[in-house]
């Protein structure tokens, strides 16, 4: 049973036994495709793999890391020297200190590949330039560049030191433009940015983020999850159903992959908004805990590593994000905010959610209309609430403490309300006043999805939408709120609120062997109360 891999250099897969996803074929079309190409991918997606695959077919060709891949009775390159440049190594903070690093690698490569005669320069785009004019007239290199935007990203605050990098890739770029020397280059990073150049009208670099043929160069298949993960399917629901691997049917295994599609699947990098892929790191850390706890458990494997990038909270130091917004399953945007983001500074809240990973295509890309998005799958919806519960609540209060972990599925309905007014009460009140019975709802269910629960939002019947449904597997629980600031209309918008539930019949489909709380709740947002001061049982 070969390994899951925990490296993101291909030398290592063989010398460890881990599993490689074949994406090789994508790595063929690519290299003689293009010369030189732009990815954009959330952080702990796969991007870093690919360019060190790449790096290796140019260096060392299929010789002996590639055997049993597709590429490998095909691969007919000659092999260059390649210089690749990761940005994450580099400092966020100290642009001279970047600049060291950075020439720092250009002369470490040069000393390896014996390139000399050439001057020395603190300054990047004189030392890279001054290094192809040393190289003779038919030499050439690949150059990849990880994480282009890191220095971007980190400073998406301070706008002068912003503008500083800004400005030093734009010019670094310029150089690269046209020039002999580069057999091929790829650069990947999380944000599309025209201001930085290498996208500008005039740039040889092809941005194929979402080019239909490479949507599933980085990311794993249902396919490809079936095929290299076999053996972990099997053991995964060896342990659910009590039962020898080699007993597990196929309809059971793709029950399995079913649900690994709900948590994990559906993000979408294709322009005709076809392909779907999984995350590559939540496949890897749910079969891993699969192996080494030999449980099946759906958790926040993406999220928990690399699911909180210091851009988005740096975004939401100075911005609000629009919470009722983000609560549905679909937003739309314009199309030229999506296709042609400039600075981070001024950039469309949602499409900065799309390249973090929070949101995902959901529509075609067509100029001139409208693009839609929204969340890919539960466990990037659930990392989604709990970004923003740590935005717009004080996440210290007792409402997050572990010991309510389990008060909506196994607590009274006395209980679960005590526990949304705590939960009430650690609002920051001055940046999101509860207003009115929409604003209310919104709160409430950034709170339930922060905790992963599954929440239905405006779940529809045959008569109408609850406010808030949260299944489990047990018990089902319904709310349907009701907002007032005056205490002489509570009982009266209690008895709204009790009526519409047992009209409506909220919560009585597909309810199969659950228990149904069914509550009717009124808030009062007046100041000195501020809490759900009504409830019932219906």
């Amino acid at each position: 049973m070969k390994l899951i891999a925990q490296s993101e250099n291909i030398e290592n897969f063989i010398k460890n036994n881990y599993i490689y996803v074949d994406k090789t074929e994508y790595l063929y079309n690519l290299t003689n495709n293009y010369e030189r190409v732009f990815f954009s991918r959330p952080r702990r997606f796969g991007k870093s793999l690919t360019l060190n695959t790449i790096g290796t077919l140019f260096e060392n060709g299929v010789e002996p890391y590639f055997k049993g891949t597709w590429i490998y009775d095909k691969w007919k390159q000659d092999k260059y020297p390649v210089l690749h440049l990761s940005f994450l190594k580099f400092s966020v903070t100290d642009i001279e200190q970047f600049k060291r690093d950075f020439c720092n690698d250009i002369l470490k490569f040069a000393k390896e590949n014996n390139i000399t005669g050439f001057n020395d320069s603190n300054e990047p785009k004189i030392l890279i330039g001054n290094v192809f004019s040393a190289m003779s007239d038919r030499s050439q290199l690949v150059l990849l560049i990880d994480e282009y935007d890191c220095q971007l990203t980190a400073n998406i605050n301070n706008k002068d030191l912003y503008e500083n990098f800004r400005t030093l890739f734009r010019e670094f770029y310029a150089v690269l433009k046209g020039e002999k020397h580069i057999r091929f280059m790829a650069l990947t990073g999380v944000t599309r940015l025209k201001d930085v150049s290498i996208f500008s009208v005039g740039s040889d670099i092809k941005d194929l983020s979402y080019n239909n043929a490479y949507s599933k160069l980085i990311g794993f298949t249902r396919d490809e999850i079936k095929h290299f993960y076999l053996d972990y399917l099997k053991l995964g629901v060896a342990c659910e159903q009590n039962k020898a691997p080699q007993n597990v049917s196929d309809s059971e295994i793709e029950n399995l992959i079913d649900r690994m599609a709900a948590h994990y699947d559906s993000y979408c990098f294709d322009e005709f908004n076809k392909n779907k892929v999984f995350s590559t790191y939540s496949v890897n850390g749910f079969l891993q805990d699969i192996y080494e706890k030999k449980t099946v458990r759906f958790g926040d494997y993406w999220y928990d590593v690399g699911g909180l990038p210091s851009i988005l909270m740096k975004y939401m130091e100075s911005h609000n994000l629009n919470i009722e917004n983000l609560l549905t399953s679909e937003i739309e945007i314009p199309y030229n905010d999506f296709a042609n983001p400039t600075s981070l500074i001024d950039i469309n809240e949602n499409v900065l959610m799309c390249q973090t990973g929070y949101l995902t295509l959901k529509s075609e890309i067509v100029p001139g209309y409208g693009v839609t998005l929204g969340p890919a799958n539960r466990e990037v919806r659930t990392a989604l609430f709990m970004l923003l519960s740590l935005k717009i609540f004080d996440t210290t209060n007792s409402a997050f403490s572990l010991k309510n972990r389990y008060v909506f599925e196994n607590g009274t309905v006395e209980e679960i309300i005590a526990l949304f007014n705590e939960v009430l009460a650690a609002l920051s009140y001055d940046k999101y006043p509860v207003n009115n019975e929409s604003v209310l709802r919104a709160l409430l269910q950034v709170y339930l999805l922060g905790r992963n629960h599954d929440v239905r939002i405006e779940q529809h019947n045959s008569k109408g939408r609850s406010d808030i449904l949260v299944n489990f597997p047990k018990r089902r629980v319904v709310l349907e709120l009701k907002y007032t600031t005056e205490e002489n209309e509570e009982q009266l918008k209690l008895a709204e609120a009790e009526k519409q539930i047992i009209d409506k019949g909220y919560g009585l489909e597909n309810l199969e062997d659950r228990e149904l709380l069914q509550i009717a709740c009124v808030f009062n947002g007046d100041k000195s109360k501020r809490q759900i001061s009504m409830f019932k049982r219906v």
